[in-house]
């Protein structure tokens, strides 16, 4: 499959849209519960 199409099909999501304009967002993947934080240098960073 050529990587456009595999790019196309992956799901993208702003940061910003995650964090509602805010730093940090809850992630829930299962019973697990993961911060996503946006730093001052705009980094992304994720945690458990």
């Amino acid at each position: 499959m050529p990587a456009e199409a595999i790019g196309a099909a992956v799901p993208c999501w702003k940061a910003e849209d995650l964090t509602e304009g805010g730093q940090v967002a809850r992630i829930r993947l299962g019973d697990a519960e993961y911060m996503l934080r946006i730093t001052r240098s705009a980094k992304l960073i994720l945690t458990k």
